[in-house]
C-alpha cells in the first residue's frame, strides 16, 4: 500500500474552487483504502487555523487509512539544513519540516498544492540534493493533480 504524505494545503483544497475536483478524488482513493494517507502533528497544529469545514472533513478520514507521525529533533535538523543551503528562506521552515518529514518517514509521495515553495522542480532538486548528501533517499513531491494524471 503506498503511503501519501499529505500537506496541509491538500486538506484546504477539498474546498477550493481551482482545486477541489482532484483533491476529493485524490482523498476518494484514502477512503477506499488504496493510499494511507500519512501527516504530521505539525499538520495538525496547521489545521488548527483551518476553516471548520477543512478541520472536519480531515477529522472524518477512515482511521484505518491514515497514518500520524511525529515531528523529531531528526526532523528539524534535516530542515534547517534545507534553509541553510538556501533552497528557500526562512519563513518556509514549515514546509521545509514538512519534506523533511516524508523524507525520514519515507513517504512515497509528498503531496502538495504549494507550487511555490514545495511542488517546485527547482526547489525539489534542492531538497533532493540535500537528502542524498546526508544519507536519505530522495523524496517524490507532486501535486494531486499530477498523481492522478500519471495514473490513466
Amino acid at each position: 500500500m503506498q503511503r501519501f504524505y499529505f500537506d496541509t494545503s491538500v486538506f484546504g483544497g477539498a474546498f477550493d474552487k481551482e482545486f477541489e475536483e482532484v483533491t476529493l478524488q485524490l482523498f476518494e482513493r484514502v477512503k477506499l483504502g488504496q493510499v494511507i494517507c500519512v501527516f504530521s502533528d505539525l499538520t495538525e497544529t496547521e489545521l488548527l487555523n483551518a476553516p471548520e469545514n477543512v478541520r472536519e472533513y480531515f477529522k472524518n478520514l477512515p482511521k484505518q487509512n491514515i497514518e500520524r507521525v511525529v515531528v523529531t529533533d531528526e526532523i528539524l535538523t534535516l530542515a534547517s539544513k534545507y534553509v541553510a543551503e538556501k533552497v528557500v528562506g526562512k519563513t518556509s521552515f514549515d514546509d521545509c519540516v514538512h519534506i523533511a518529514t516524508a523524507t525520514i518517514y519515507k513517504a512515497d509521495i509528498l503531496v502538495s498544492w504549494n507550487f511555490k515553495h514545495i511542488v517546485n522542480v527547482y526547489r525539489i532538486r534542492g531538497y533532493n540534493s540535500i537528502n542524498i548528501r546526508s544519507n536519505y533517499l530522495s523524496l517524490e513531491i507532486r501535486s494531486p493533480k499530477e498523481i492522478l494524471e500519471y495514473e490513466d
